[in-house]
């Protein structure tokens, strides 16, 4: 049975893109994007192409070109045709692209399908508060269309300079959704639009789509924000096919729902927890983000929420794509992250916590032997307690700091290292001090049979204060474990320096 997604196009002959701005950070939403494209080449077998539409000078920058490359890079979404790759449609930079739209638009405006307009801001201003006021749509009202010679000679004389506009037809324009199904947008709200300015400067409203025909993209997944353009650029690819500049079939396309942040409003890259190096710092894996990112607004369905991206593009199916805003949960997204990140070796784990304990200044660049070792050793401690590596440095960094320098938690100070735990840390000290064997089983027996059996203390108020004194926190790792890598001489310095604080005179 023929799929109704290819409509006529073979698997191998489907071609998608993935076409930002390098203007700032890149952003979460535009990274689903990304994925649910890549996902979509990937199941059938196609082609991911990546495409900078970079024309915006005033926006466009390369720190955030750069940016992008590196984030896809991180990801994992490889691409087969683009920037450091190449391919038969290069250069995949529109900046790169000035004379292709410079001779499409040319071709456009000698063929009718477009005309020089020559209306200033202010008079399209006037012309549209008269068209609301009158309960007429307010778009452009062709004013342009069919000047005179002399009409055009006038203008020139007062110095205007045109933009040029594509001329629309008078009809309906309908386009089959392949998230929202059939859309019809009727002629009275379809305008002509301006293609180039003045400045003989080409916009998005050609230069996307003239691309998108060269290129030979056959499927268009994208934001539905952009869901408007969406007419206007269906009829340009007729012409671009009238006029014997585009061959190949009609791009389909699929708008993909908004992804919304905190206050039900749509998240956009101006919103600080939609930055995508905010995960990357915090130590998201890229399974685990790209996982979650998967789950807005898609399924893989059978109430599956773990898969590889593998597993991902085998299933994906962008009919199932739901139409409705999704959500963004932070801590769904860490959960989710949590699950990848124990399923790493323990290896592995240590290795991607390297970077974050080197930011906070807990290790060397690169690790001595003696950190990396006790860095693998105490990896299994905290497997199952991390969502984020970036965790790594509250749980393990009292390991890694001297003994004199462990920052004691402000609360943990207050409400623990108290003169009440005066004994229970004296009474740890004395029953770590000669103990012959330095090893979790040893470090245990003694502590409980000192503060439990000795002191008659419950477990909570024995072995809370040597935690805090040890490892400056309320939560930590398994205490004994902890102990034992941290060693006899520093943590004996630290229940010295803990006793020290709650035996000072008030």
């Amino acid at each position: 049975m023929p799929d109704p997604v290819l409509d006529g196009v073979s698997p191998a002959e489907v071609r998608v893109r993935f076409s930002p701005s390098p203007t700032g950070d890149p952003h979460v939403g535009l990274i689903r994007t990304a994925l649910f494209n890549w996902a979509f080449a990937r199941h059938y077998g196609g082609t991911f192409v990546f495409r900078i539409e970079d024309t915006d000078a005033a926006r466009d920058t390369e720190e955030s070109y750069g940016a992008l490359l590196d984030s896809f890079r991180w990801l994992g979404l490889t691409w087969d045709e683009g920037p450091e790759v190449g391919g038969p449609h290069a250069p995949y930079r529109q900046s790169e692209r000035g004379d292709i739209y410079a001779r499409v638009a040319a071709t456009l405006l000698e063929s009718g399908h477009a005309y020089h307009c020559y209306c200033t801001q202010q008079e399209l201003e006037e012309r549209r508060a008269v068209a609301r006021a009158a309960g007429r749509p307010s778009g452009y009202d062709g004013h342009c269309r069919a000047l005179t010679a002399d009409q055009v000679a006038a203008f020139r004389a007062e110095g205007r300079e045109p933009v040029l506009r594509f001329r629309m037809p008078d009809r309906s324009v309908s386009v089959d959704d392949l998230v929202r199904g059939r859309i019809t947008v009727d002629a009275a709200n379809v305008f002509d639009y301006v293609i180039v300015r003045a400045n003989g400067q080409p916009l998005y409203p050609l230069v996307n789509p003239v691309d998108d025909a060269l290129m030979g993209i056959t499927h268009v997944l994208r934001g539905e924000d952009l869901l408007s353009s969406t007419p206007r650029q269906v009829v340009l690819h007729e012409v671009l096919r009238d006029v014997g500049i585009a061959r190949g079939p009609m791009p389909r396309y699929g708008h993909l729902p908004f992804v919304m942040g905190e206050g039900n409003r749509k998240l956009s890259k101006r919103d600080p927890e939609s930055s995508l190096q905010l995960y990357r710092d915090r130590g998201f894996l890229p399974e685990g983000l790209l996982n979650y990112l998967a789950l807005l607004g898609w399924s893989i369905g059978e109430d599956r929420e773990i898969f590889s991206m593998a597993e991902m593009a085998a299933a994906f199916d962008v009919t199932r794509v739901n139409p409705n805003p999704a959500r963004f949960d932070l801590k769904k997204a860490e959960a989710i992250n949590g699950v990848w990140l124990r399923r790493l070796e323990p290896d592995d784990l240590a290795d991607r916590m390297v970077p974050h304990l080197q930011k906070a200044d807990l290790l060397a660049d690169p690790p001595t032997p003696h950190q990396r070792a006790l860095l693998r050793a105490a990896t299994p401690l905290v497997r199952e307690r991390m969502t984020v590596l970036d965790q790594s440095v509250s749980m393990l960094g009292f390991l890694f700091v001297d003994g004199d320098v462990l920052q004691v938690d402000d609360a943990a100070t207050s409400s623990v290292l108290t003169p009440e735990a005066g004994p229970a840390l004296a009474a740890a000290r004395d029953a770590l001090l000669g103990l012959p064997e330095w090893t979790t089983e040893s470090i245990e027996r003694s502590l409980r049979a000192a503060l439990v059996d000795g002191l008659g203390l419950k477990p909570k108020h024995a072995f809370g204060p040597v935690r805090v004194a040890v490892t400056g926190r309320r939560v930590s790792p398994p205490l004994f474990e902890s102990i034992e890598l941290l060693g006899r001489e520093r943590t004996l310095t630290r229940l010295d320096n803990a006793l020290e604080h709650v035996t000072e005179p008030v």
